[in-house]
């Protein structure tokens, strides 16, 4: 994990290609003290780098991210209102990169869609 203590993977279900987790942020991490003072924001660069993290996890490969694309904020994630996330990845994988398809929701909203493409490093 990059950001130490930044979230905790509470359901990590895993089919062919695809991956639905929920995650739950720690609301009283200091990335949320600077992100911002009395209006915490989850930063989206912390969300991409969730996706990543669980990508990971999915096809137990070191990745890099390489390009990304249709990146779409669609709602803001306030951990004190909504520390608890859900992210559903497609995944399809050959042998030099792996293609992510990602929606990420709290409760019934629509936070975040993104297509990413990640390099394997090992």
């Amino acid at each position: 994990m990059l950001i130490k203590d930044l979230y905790t993977v509470q359901t990590f279900e895993q089919s062919d290609e695809s991956v639905t987790a929920t995650v739950k942020l720690h609301k009283e991490h200091d990335i949320f003290k600077g992100h911002f003072p009395g209006n915490p924001v989850m930063p989206g660069v912390c969300m991409i780098q969730i996706i990543k993290e669980l990508t990971e996890k999915a096809v137990d490969r070191e990745l890099f991210l390489s390009t990304s694309s249709n990146i779409k904020f669609m709602a803001i994630i306030n951990p004190e209102k909504n520390d608890i996330l859900v992210l559903k990845l497609d995944i399809t994988t050959d042998d030099k990169q792996i293609k992510v398809k990602n929606t990420s929701f709290f409760e019934d909203t629509l936070a975040l869609k993104l297509n990413a493409t990640f390099k394997i490093l090992n």
